[in-house]
């Protein structure tokens, strides 16, 4: 059996369309704004999402701290969910890039509540640092690939800026989103000031981000980019395979959305795990294991010895991430090996 690899989409290869087009991407130096590859790519991607512009970015994160920078002045406080990807997985470039607090409110599956961030938001008062920025989530990867629908999105930004505070959203996986509530992405980006969303995730391209808003906004998002190292050259050879990502692969998530279902319902069956498929929602599968038995990192290295690779969210609870090199053969080849696993532990 081939290793099959379910610890994140990020671990997606290219398609060999894409590999084609990063063969012959025409190409210029894009600091100088004259890849005409990149420049393509930042077009699509702002029509996509619904802003008047967009800009290429190395990786997720990057995007993330960009658009913080460029929102924030220095001790702001930015609120977020606490289980919130900027929060846990960014290394505290918030503080260290923006010099901005960060101050958590606790979520239902990765949800804020329009109330909680109402009253959150700092009043002006000279002992609190103003808050400067709300930053949402969608889909939510550690609560499970959780969705926000349009009507949440918009009530928690309409709460935000009725208090004069920007909105960002982390969309590294929206069109995720998107496809599992059957609606236009621009609908889940319509009124946040910003988005960013991941092409080498899901959407299988080898390398990249990008980040969209108003044209003022992306330009201050350029010399934040430009700050973090993330100025580049003849990237076109990366922006080709983001063009056939957001032109062909946004329309097969639904494939990720339906192995990530099959798989659940298998692991709902198996006496040590405990999980509700109706909690699966995308392509993000995340249970419990039951203490008794043994624990999640055991299974794992376990697992790992009929080459299924997973990964623990903590000491009890895996997530399995489905993607474009996972068909339905390969997931039931991992539950047998979860059922071969189980039973040598036991």
């Amino acid at each position: 059996m081939a290793e099959i690899d379910l610890r994140s989409d990020t671990v997606t290869r290219p398609t060999p369309e894409m590999r084609r087009a990063m063969a012959e991407a025409e190409v210029g130096d894009d600091v100088y704004g004259e890849d005409p590859t990149i420049n393509r790519l930042q077009e699509l991607a702002a029509e996509k999402v619904g802003h008047e512009s967009a800009l290429f970015v190395p990786s997720g994160t990057m995007g993330n701290q960009a658009c913080i920078m460029a929102h924030t002045q220095r001790g702001q406080e930015i609120l977020l969910e606490e289980q919130s990807h900027i929060f846990l997985y960014e290394a505290g470039g918030a503080a260290l890039l923006s010099g901005c607090q960060t101050r958590t409110l606790p979520g239902q599956g990765g949800r804020l509540s329009p109330s909680q961030v109402r009253e959150a938001v700092r009043g002006d008062n000279m002992h609190f640092p103003r808050t400067g920025l709300l930053c949402l989530e969608n889909t939510h990867n550690r609560a499970g690939g959780t969705v926000l629908s349009p009507q949440l999105t918009q009530q928690l930004v309409e709460v935000a800026h009725e208090a004069g505070v920007k909105v960002h959203l982390d969309g590294a996986r929206v069109f995720n989103a998107s496809c599992a509530q059957d609606i236009d992405v621009k609908q889940l980006t319509a009124g946040v000031d910003s988005v960013q969303f991941c092409l080498s995730k899901g959407l299988a391209a080898p390398v990249g981000s990008v980040i969209a808003g108003s044209a003022a906004f992306i330009d201050e998002c350029l010399r934040a980019r430009k700050v973090l190292g993330g100025g580049m050259r003849q990237a076109g050879i990366l922006a080709a395979a983001g063009i056939i990502a957001l032109q062909e692969m946004t329309g097969r998530l639904q494939e990720d959305h339906e192995t990530a279902a099959r798989l659940a319902e298998s692991v709902a069956e198996m006496e040590p795990f405990h999980l509700d498929p109706d909690d699966v929602y995308t392509n993000i599968v995340a249970f419990d294991v039951d203490p008794a038995w043994f624990t999640a990192p055991q299974f794992l290295r376990q697992l790992r010895r009929h080459e299924v690779l997973a990964n623990s969210i903590h000491t009890q609870r895996i997530r399995m991430v489905t993607h474009y090199q996972v068909d339905s053969e390969a997931i039931c080849d991992a539950v047998d090996a979860m059922h071969r696993a189980t039973c040598e532990l036991k």
